[in-house]
């Protein structure tokens, strides 16, 4: 079989089209340079600099997993600071250190995975998982679905869990998506997915879909790998074409964007902001 190129993910598809609410603050050129930029020199810089926020996500799901790698650290009083030190802490940023701490000691005193049957815990380093080959009519494409915890309920549901951090909403799409790849892994047991917030012990109502629901998004996919490659050939085809393929939407969400020091449209509002 010949590569695959095509692909879809929630990750991709949130570079599309925002959560509800968050519609004014996108802006398409960033999925630009992550997608179609991402191997200038310039662009590549700018992604490998410090991302606070995704540091302590990554983190956060480290000291998770190291919990469960030991269990009897749930009933020592110094816990979090063997998992500090698994986690080399002391060497992250001071925000870093004191977020990720707070995430520990909630953890520690409100272990929601204990005694679980787990039978998936990522640590957050892992990089991309293993693709899943979809077929939406004669088009095929890579589906992408970095889930964090997988446990079996007692009655043998697949209970699918995403950890966050931040006060982001809960996305339901990418539960849904979660549930799209639970269809193909584990194709014979029925499946929920949940969210739960590290650091504000928030924890979202399990979903669940039917076949309807999934064929949906599984098209949804479909559409989005297709759009993704054409703008990618568009842009590779005519590179002088970038503002237009990936419009930009300045404005004060650009103080939050990576990638505001390299482009032209931001630099213009942040200079006029200063």
């Amino acid at each position: 079989m010949d590569k695959i190129w095509a692909f879809a993910s929630y990750n991709l598809w949130s570079q599309f089209a925002p959560p509800v609410g968050q519609e004014y603050f996108h802006c398409d050129m960033k999925r630009g340079f992550a997608r179609a930029r991402q191997r200038e020199p310039g662009v590549a810089a700018v992604k490998d600099l410090d991302n606070t926020p995704q540091r302590i996500g990554i983190l956060a799901q480290q000291g998770v997993y190291e919990f469960h790698q030991n269990p009897k650290l749930f009933s020592r009083k110094d816990a979090v600071e063997l998992v500090a030190e698994i986690l080399q802490l002391s060497q992250e940023s001071t925000p870093v250190q004191e977020r990720v701490i707070l995430i520990l000691t909630n953890y520690h005193q409100q272990p929601i995975l204990l005694g679980k049957n787990i039978i998936k815990l990522n640590r957050g380093d892992e990089g991309f998982p293993p693709p899943i080959i979809l077929k939406q009519g004669n088009y095929l494409f890579n589906f992408f679905a970095a889930i964090d915890c997988i446990f079996a309920e007692p009655d043998g549901t697949i209970h699918i869990l995403d950890f966050k951090t931040g006060k982001s909403e809960f996305d339901r799409r990418q539960a849904y998506l979660y549930l799209l790849a639970a269809s193909y892994l584990y194709p014979s047991q029925p499946a929920i997915a949940s969210f739960y917030n590290l650091e504000t012990g928030k924890q979202s109502d399990p979903l669940r879909a039917t076949a309807d629901t999934l064929q949906a998004f599984k098209i949804e996919m479909s559409l989005i790998a297709q759009r993704h490659q054409k703008d990618l050939k568009r842009y590779r085809d005519d590179p002088a074409e970038f503002d237009i393929i990936f419009p930009p939407n300045p404005g004060s969400n650009c103080s939050y964007c990576p990638f505001n020091s390299i482009c032209e449209f931001s630099s213009v509002i942040l200079e006029v902001a200063a």
